[in-house]
């Protein structure tokens, strides 16, 4: 395996693009020989986390593959299947007879690696759900604080709606999905927007199953009413606390098709099931 290289050879031969120190002490902790088992993966993620931090600017190249590959001591090859993961992901771009280049990042960019992640593993059922805990109380927290009334007013329409729907013996699905929607856009944040679109993409098929149960539809809409009622009172800890609630509910009927609440002594023996 070959030894790093001094970080200075990272540089081109020109010396057009001058590092600081401090780029050059990350790159030497990032760019070191790697152990051989899923190789591009890790020259992959070290080179990403070189990008986040901005060691790598757009603008200017990446070093060639065979710098790269003799500082991770690997072949070219490994670098090159990584550099094109990067490229996959939207975070390089490769300019013909120039190079490879950092691209801007953008919040579609940060955020399409984990939707790719989550969307190849649909049966992380559970840990979906904890990712709503931990994700949602805290997105509904923010939104008490930061919602205007015009975010009050987006999110009692969608509770009409799903009302409506409701009397009617039809699918609220639709509303399901725009609620948390909204509820996100009412944050102002827009990476929580874009993260809970991703969170909506992955809970189709539970809301399809869970919405069929008897008494579900019910249950879901008090558990959004609850959450905009304490919106509406401007009640950070009561928002988190009813989403918090909401999602322990459908979670509880995706493990046993039936809430705790409405179980009976005989149901706890009752093996849960997906």
């Amino acid at each position: 395996m070959v030894g790093p290289l001094p970080p200075a050879s990272l540089t081109p031969g020109d010396g057009s693009v001058k590092a600081g120190a401090g780029r050059r002490s990350r790159e030497a902790r990032l760019i070191r020989p790697l152990k051989k088992t899923r190789i591009p993966e890790q020259i992959a993620d070290r080179i990403r986390r070189l990008l986040v931090d901005g060691t790598f600017q757009p603008g200017e190249p990446l070093p060639p593959e065979r710098q790269l590959a003799e500082r991770f001591g690997v072949s070219r090859g490994s670098v090159r299947d990584a550099l094109h993961m990067l490229e996959t992901l939207g975070l390089l771009e490769m300019r013909h007879g120039q190079g490879t280049f950092p691209k801007e990042l953008s919040i579609e960019r940060l955020v399409t690696p984990l939707a790719s992640v989550l969307t190849q593993r649909r049966d992380l059922q559970d840990e979906l759900m904890d990712v709503r805990r931990m994700f949602e109380p805290a997105m509904a927290r923010a939104a008490a604080t930061r919602a205007t009334e015009h975010d009050l007013a987006d999110l009692q329409r969608i509770l009409l709606a799903q009302r409506r729907k409701l009397r009617r013996g039809q699918s609220a699905i639709a509303e399901d999905t725009a609620f948390h929607a909204a509820l996100a856009r009412a944050t102002g944040n827009l990476i929580a927007v874009r993260i809970m679109e991703i969170l909506n993409d992955l809970l189709v098929e539970s809301r399809k199953m869970t919405l069929q149960q008897k008494g579900r539809p019910e249950r879901s809409i008090q558990g959004h009413e609850a959450v905009v009622a304490a919106l509406r009172r401007r009640d950070a800890e009561a928002a988190a606390r009813a989403m918090h609630e909401h999602i322990d509910r459908i979670a509880d009927l995706l493990r046993h098709g039936t809430p705790a609440s409405a179980r009976t002594p005989a149901d706890a023996h009752t093996p849960a099931h997906d």
